[in-house]
C-alpha cells in the first residue's frame, strides 16, 4: 500500500520476465491474469507482438524494460542468464536496488551460485527458483517451484510466486539447494524419457499397437509422468518441440558432471544421455525430446510413426 493524503492505494506491481519460451510464456500470462504489470522479454519480434496482444509490455533486451519490482529469468541455460544479467543490454543496467531475481534456469547449481553471488554484490535480492510441471501447466499457472533463498527475498516475491505457481517448495536459505533438487528431477525425467522411448520401440518392433499399450501401462505399475506426457507424442509421430532433445543433453549432462564431482554413480542417467547426444549429431537436437525413440528404432530397423520410409 502506498498512503497518499491520507487514503490508501495499491499500487500494481512490475513483473518482468526474460525469454518467453515454453515455460516463461506461461508464467508471463499467469502474472497478466494476476493483475501484475508484466514487462516480456525476447529476442524474436513474433514472440513479442504476441506477448503485446495478450496485454503485456514487450522489449527486445532487459536493459530496455526498465525496473520491476521482481525478475524471473527463464532462458535455456547458465551462459544465456550471465547474458541477460550482465551483459551490454542485460537487465542489471536498469534494475533498481532490492529488486528479486528468480533464476528458473536450470542449470549446475555452482552456475547459480555464482550468479546469485554477483547479483547480490550489486545489491538484489536473489531466489533460486528452478520450475518443473510443462508448458500446460505454465499455462495454467500451476508449476512446481523449487526454491532456497533468504526470507526477505521470498516475502516481496510471494504475490509472484503466488500467481505462477501451485507449489512452492522453500527448501532453505542457501542459494543452489533449489537447482540440487532440479538437477534430481532432471535426473529422473530424462532417464523417464529415454524409459519410454525403449518400451514403446519393444512394443513395436513385438508387433504391438502402440496406442493400445499405451493405454495399458499408462494405467499400469510401469507408467511415469514423462510415460504419460511423452508416450502420445511416440504413438502420435508428433514431435513437434514441447522441450527439445538438445535440453536433456545439457541437463543430463548437468546431472553426470555434479555426480562425478560428489562421488556419486549414475549410471542410468549415463545411458540415457548418451542416447539424448546421439539424437542430437542424428539430427534431432530441435526436435521434441521423445525423438530419442527414433535413434531405438533405427537401430532396430524399425519405422515408429511420423518416421520417413
Amino acid at each position: 500500500m502506498i498512503a497518499l493524503g491520507g487514503a490508501s492505494v495499491t499500487r500494481q506491481m512490475t513483473a518482468t520476465v526474460i525469454g518467453l519460451g515454453s515455460m516463461g510464456w506461461g508464467a508471463a500470462l499467469s502474472l497478466l491474469r494476476a493483475g501484475f504489470d508484466v514487462k516480456g522479454v525476447d529476442i524474436r519480434s513474433d514472440v513479442l507482438a504476441s506477448f503485446e496482444k495478450e496485454g503485456g509490455k514487450a522489449y527486445p533486451d532487459a536493459a530496455s524494460a526498465g525496473e520491476s519490482d521482481v525478475v524471473f529469468v527463464f532462458v535455456v541455460n547458465s551462459r544465456q542468464a550471465e547474458e541477460v544479467l550482465f551483459g551490454e543490454r542485460g537487465a542489471l543496467k536498469s534494475a533498481k536496488a532490492g529488486t528479486v531475481f528468480l533464476l528458473c534456469v536450470t542449470m549446475a547449481p555452482t552456475a547459480t551460485m555464482e550468479l546469485a553471488e554477483r547479483l547480490s554484490s550489486a545489491g538484489m535480492q536473489v531466489i533460486d527458483a528452478p520450475v518443473s510441471g510443462g508448458h500446460i501447466k505454465a499455462l495454467a499457472g500451476e508449476i512446481t517451484v523449487m526454491a532456497s533463498g533468504p526470507d526477505q527475498a521470498f516475502d516481496h516475491a510471494a504475490a509472484a510466486l503466488d500467481a505462477v505457481s501451485a507449489k512452492v517448495f522453500r527448501l532453505g536459505s542457501e542459494v543452489g539447494l533449489g537447482s540440487k533438487v532440479k538437477m534430481i528431477n532432471q535426473l529422473l525425467a530424462g532417464v523417464h524419457i529415454a524409459a519410454t522411448a525403449e518400451a514403446l520401440t519393444l512394443a513395436a518392433a513385438e508387433g504391438l499397437d502402440l496406442r493400445t499399450v499405451f493405454d495399458v501401462i499408462r494405467v499400469s505399475a510401469g507408467s511415469s509422468w514423462m510415460f504419460e506426457n511423452r508416450g502420445p507424442h511416440i504413438v502420435d509421430g508428433d514431435y513437434t518441440p514441447r522441450s527439445a532433445v538438445n535440453i536433456f543433453v545439457k541437463d543430463l549432462g548437468i546431472v553426470t558432471s555434479e555426480a562425478e564431482k560428489a562421488g556419486a554413480s549414475t549410471p542410468l542417467s549415463a545411458a540415457a544421455l548418451a542416447l539424448f547426444k546421439e539424437a542430437t549429431e542424428s539430427g534431432l537436437g530441435l526436435e521434441d525430446d521423445a525423438a530419442v525413440a527414433k535413434i531405438l528404432a533405427e537401430r532396430a530397423s524399425i519405422k515408429l510413426p511420423g518416421m520417413e520410409g
